[in-house]
């Protein structure tokens, strides 16, 4: 039942992403943006936390975990280090996820060759 609960609460949100580009104006770099800001904020709600227990993976993986995991990385820093938290907490709780898009992108461009379109 877990796969189950992942599968389709991702796929919703990936839908209605969807839906939200092609019946909107918006480009694809301000959903992700929306997203991401969305997940802070239902962390900060105190909102997140039910519905990735839930959701598991279908809520973790999207933009909208990484909102999450950045709010919660800097309120535990900024419980432990005051202001300076701030400013450290979400590169700390984030550095795996971020480190290995940037290899992996790394790597994907080695292995294909991009082409300029004219």
């Amino acid at each position: 039942m877990d796969y189950i609960n992942a599968f389709w609460v991702g796929g919703l949100i990936c839908a209605l992403c969807q839906i939200l580009l092609e019946k909107t104006k918006m480009m694809p770099g301000r959903v992700m943006v929306l997203l991401v800001c969305a997940g802070a904020a239902l962390s900060f709600l105190k909102i997140y936390d039910p519905f990735a227990k839930y959701a598991g993976a279908g809520a973790s993986v999207p933009l909208l975990g990484f909102g999450h995991l950045l709010f919660q990385g800097v309120k535990d820093a900024v419980d432990a280090k005051g202001f300076l938290g701030l400013f450290t907490g979400g590169f700390k709780a984030s550095a795996v996820g971020i480190s290995g898009a940037l290899i992996f992108g790394y790597l994907a461009s080695l292995v294909f060759k991009p082409k300029m379109k004219e």
